[in-house]
């Protein structure tokens, strides 16, 4: 009706444009300001961030809460709530661009998109500092991810590195946590190539900390060793010890993902040595918990679950339940890596408790697909199917596709063990598409190692038919592939051969 109304309607309503005319028209001038201000929001705002954006200096000339009611009487704004949070308020994508134009043909651009960019910053470095419930603050930053995208642009379009830095290296964990890391990639990369990015200072040696970690997780092994050496030197240079620990830890992942294991336990001891000096207990216990990870791998498992079981007493210490659950997770596995399956068993039970009392999604669907393992070595693949089966489930409802990807690759090899090869390679080729669609490939250690569980199943078939199984998972859509893995019962199951 707005846009093609009958000839004889008043021209406001013969046009949208028209129509937000006159809506603009019958705001005071304190409301036509509001109304040009909350254009800068991407996404929806709160109230909070409309007081903090559009009155920053106390100049509106309306309280912001009668402001918003009165966007909301007119139509300008619409008002989104969700259980269990605050009001949010969204303009439509017509509407804000009317605001931004106004916004453009006024003085105060500048100043309201700073006064955005400060927000989010805030809001981000806030959140990373707090160490607040991880699904609270993912929660957040999910609605705001829209707002921090435009606060960074206009960081880098103004060239101002040290907030860009500042607001990048506050989003890694976001970027980490919800798989956005060519993202993440691309922003960091474009803030440290600002002119005023080179000089040494905290915020670039975190912001090329968090590109080192993105670019390791992608399988960039030499860009993100190079940047993490940078990282290190300036955290040094600018005496930021915390920053010198993480980047000695960065590395020392770094050197074990390829492969180089003492170079790997050299760099974890001296990042331990730093957080002890430090005195952060929290960062001690995880620095022995991934300086143990590389005792395991290279067999001595004797040292390996002795620093797990300190890591385990200062947790508990501690009360740090989280912790507790990692150290029984990761004595799980040093139990089935040395052959002794039952004591594993328990180690993971106790794990899943733990994280069930948390409760925590992401470690209840890690050590589900653990136990999933476990039953596949033990030969009871209907209780292995059951596991990943659950745990799948788990990391569909977080749309954590690396773990998505994690339990088809198990999946897969539980499926050549028994003799199902097309059902193996094909779930191996999901499982490869997914990576490949975020740039987060296995390991070069997990890559061989899940080879040689799939080399029964390429042995199997011939290649060529082999490799049109392989390309009928990649091509697959993942929700199809996560149905079948759901509804596959397995060659043990089908055929009655008996399985607890």
């Amino acid at each position: 009706m707005l846009t093609g109304g009958a000839r004889d309607l008043p021209t406001r309503q013969q046009t949208l444009r028209g129509t937000i005319d006159w809506s603009y028209g019958l705001l005071n001038e304190a409301e036509q300001i509001l109304f040009r201000r909350l254009s800068v929001f991407v996404g929806g705002c709160t109230l909070e961030g409309v007081e903090a954006v559009c009155d920053t200096k106390g100049d509106l000339g309306i309280d912001p809460l009668d402001g918003m009611s009165s966007m909301l009487d007119k139509s300008l704004v619409r008002q989104a709530n969700a259980p269990n949070e605050e009001p949010r308020f969204v303009m439509l994508t017509t509407i804000r661009e009317y605001a931004l134009e106004r916004l453009r043909a006024g003085s105060d651009e500048s100043a309201t998109r700073r006064a955005h960019a400060a927000y989010c910053l805030v809001l981000a470095e806030e959140s990373a500092d707090t160490g607040s419930g991880q699904s609270e603050w993912l929660a957040r930053f999910d609605l705001e991810h829209d707002n921090f995208r435009a606060a960074l642009d206009w960081l880098a379009k103004t060239g101002d590195a040290a907030w860009g830095l500042r607001l990048g290296a506050a989003l890694f964990r976001f970027w980490e946590t919800r798989e956005y890391l060519s993202e993440g990639r691309d922003r960091l990369a474009a803030l440290l190539e600002l002119p005023g990015a080179s000089a040494d200072s905290k915020p670039r040696a975190r912001a090329l900390f968090a590109a080192g970690v993105l670019a390791g997780e992608q399988g960039d092994y030499d860009g993100a060793r190079s940047m993490m050496e940078t990282c290190l030197n300036t955290s040094r240079a600018v005496q930021d010890d915390h920053c010198v620990a993480v980047a000695l830890n960065a590395m020392a992942v770094n050197a074990r993902d390829r492969g180089e294991l003492s170079t790997a336990a050299s760099l974890f001891e001296e990042s331990l040595a730093v957080w002890r000096g430090l005195g952060d207990s929290v960062a001690n216990a995880r620095a022995i918990s991934n300086l143990a990870n590389i005792f395991k791998l290279q067999g001595d498992y004797t040292r390996a679950n002795a620093l797990y079981d300190e890591c385990l007493s200062i947790f508990r210490g501690l009360g740090d339940d989280s912790g507790v659950a990692w150290s029984l997770n990761y004595k799980g596995d040093v139990a089935c890596e040395r052959g002794d399956l039952e004591a594993g068993r328990s180690m993971y039970e106790q794990a899943l408790a733990a994280f069930r009392k948390l409760p925590d999604a992401w470690g209840i669907a890690g050590v589900l697909s653990d136990l999933g393992n476990l039953s596949r070595d033990q030969g009871k693949y209907a209780d292995a199917q059951r596991l990943y089966g659950e745990s799948l489930r788990n990391f569909q409802q977080l749309g954590h596709k690396r773990g998505i990807a994690r339990v088809l690759e198990s999946l897969a090899a539980s499926a050549a063990v028994q003799g199902d090869a097309g059902f193996s390679l094909s779930m191996a080729g999901a499982a490869a598409a997914l990576r490949q669609g975020i740039r987060a490939p296995l390991t070069p250690v997990e890559q061989a190692k899940l080879e040689k569980s799939l080399a029964t199943a390429r042995q199997a078939i011939s290649n060529d038919k082999g490799l049109a199984l392989w390309l009928k998972g990649w091509a697959m859509p993942i929700d199809q592939a996560v149905e079948e893995a759901l509804n596959y019962k397995g060659v043990d199951t089908i055929r009655g051969s008996g399985s607890s």
